[in-house]
């Protein structure tokens, strides 16, 4: 078996003309605690009937190359690592390392917590909902002439999403929300990465708090008051002649009317100082969700080269392919520069020894293992990039793209603003107002 100390251009040229029919990686990983630490998986929703432990988590059996069936716990999926590797491309793209078409649109003078939204950020990516309603000089995104440029694309004129949004090649794009809706392009993924948690046993999770100013529940009832704070926000009120009436009309007379105004809260915490996160929080068990201890986590990725032989770009094919391989494998790379903290006490970190490894497997099942890093992930995409056709390089109008240059900056129609801020209303007092 050869080893390759670095992958440079001419070796994944080579590879992806049809030397190689995938690349590989896995990586042995523990919790940052150590072994035997407990970690905590994504949860999902489940019947509230549905109390035996771990019953939020995905669960499954899985055979081990010598036969031996374990219990394992998904700890990320295929589609949270996609975005983990779409947000570090974000950032080396944010930091002007890398040349990359990216579209954004800003909703920060309606909705400061939202900011701006790119598609290496929309879940859609460039067929995205969020930039289909934007507007590109005035005009709908998606009548515009950028926006009509990849309407059509296709495994066999994949060059118009190249120049638009490429990493929709790399990690799927489905254009069901364009002009031509459930028949708008498919792109299946060419890069798949998850990690899964080995020999896995749910656990038990406590909680408790306690209130330092001794709020009991009986020092209410709470109510919506009828005046907001200075920036429109529901408040609060003791007063019932201060509180919000149920019917305007029938507004309460006497602090005993207090059926005539809204409680604070929902349903069985209405009213109470709980509602408005004061007071004591009970000791409590979970068992549902309450995190699992396992033997290992194993990190398993492959970029499919055969995937990326299919797609068909009217010249400069071999060029376009090695770009998406390099911008892949610089997704990997820069996913594991930042670190595998996946959420809330679920950091981990490679066992001795058990970096991620990669390796080119070729047609007839040979391994040819390689090494590399950020800094050598950056300069294979970057010459790659360099070696595309005139054709094929990324630019905006006719100049070429920069680095960290944005490809188009859209903004919000008025009725996308509508949306958004009408739903931060209801947000804000649906979350703590019981519907009348």
């Amino acid at each position: 078996m050869s080893t390759l100390s670095t992958l440079n251009l001419a070796a994944l040229q080579e590879a992806v003309a049809g030397d190689a029919v995938a690349i590989r990686g896995k990586a042995l990983l523990e919790p940052a605690g150590g072994p035997g630490d407990k970690v905590f998986p994504p949860s999902h929703q489940v019947d509230d009937r549905s109390k035996e432990p771990g019953a939020k988590y995905a669960r499954e059996d899985r055979r081990l190359p010598g036969g031996e069936v374990v219990h394992c716990v998904l700890l990320d999926s295929v589609q949270s690592q996609a975005n983990r590797m779409e947000e570090a491309l974000q950032a080396l793209w944010a930091d002007k390392r890398i040349v990359l078409p990216v579209i954004s649109v800003s909703f920060a003078d309606v909705a400061p917590d939202v900011g701006v939204v790119t598609s290496l950020s929309a879940p859609h990516r460039v067929a995205d909902a969020l930039l289909r309603d934007s507007l590109l000089d005035g005009k709908l995104f998606r009548l515009s002439e950028l926006g009509k440029s990849f309407t059509y694309s296709s495994v066999r004129n994949a060059a118009p999403l190249f120049g638009v949004c490429p990493t929709g090649l790399v990690f799927g794009l489905w254009d069901s929300t364009g002009p031509k809706g459930g028949l708008g392009a498919k792109f299946a993924r060419a890069l798949v990465s998850e990690i899964v948690g080995f020999g896995a046993e749910a656990g038990v999770k406590t909680s408790s708090r306690i209130d330092p100013a001794g709020i009991m529940k009986d020092a209410g009832p709470v109510f919506v008051a009828k005046e907001r704070d200075a920036d429109g926000n529901l408040t609060w009120t003791h007063d019932v002649l201060q509180a919000e009436p149920l019917d305007a009309k029938k507004p309460p007379k006497t602090p005993d009317q207090i059926e005539l105004v809204r409680k604070w809260g929902k349903k069985d915490k209405a009213g109470k100082p709980s509602a408005i996160v004061h007071g004591n929080i009970a000791p409590s068990l979970d068992e549902v969700a309450g995190g699992v201890t396992i033997d290992h986590a194993e990190q398993t990725v492959v970029l499919s080269l055969a995937a990326l032989r299919r797609l068909l770009f009217g010249g400069g094919d071999v060029e376009a392919r090695t770009v998406l391989a390099a911008l892949g494998l610089l997704a990997v790379v820069a996913t594991e520069d930042r670190g595998l903290d996946l959420r809330s006490r679920c950091l981990l970190v490679p066992q001795k020894d058990g970096a991620l490894k990669l390796e080119l497997i070729a047609k007839d099942g040979k391994t040819t293992p390689f090494e590399l890093d950020l800094k050598g992930a950056v300069e294979l995409y970057e010459a790659a990039v360099a070696a595309l056709p005139p054709e094929l390089r990324f630019k905006k109008g006719k100049d070429p793209l920069q680095p960290g240059e944005t490809l188009a900056q859209l903004q919000p129609s008025d009725k996308l603003k509508h949306l958004v801020v009408k739903s931060r209303e209801l947000t804000a007092a649906g979350a703590e107002i019981e519907d009348s």
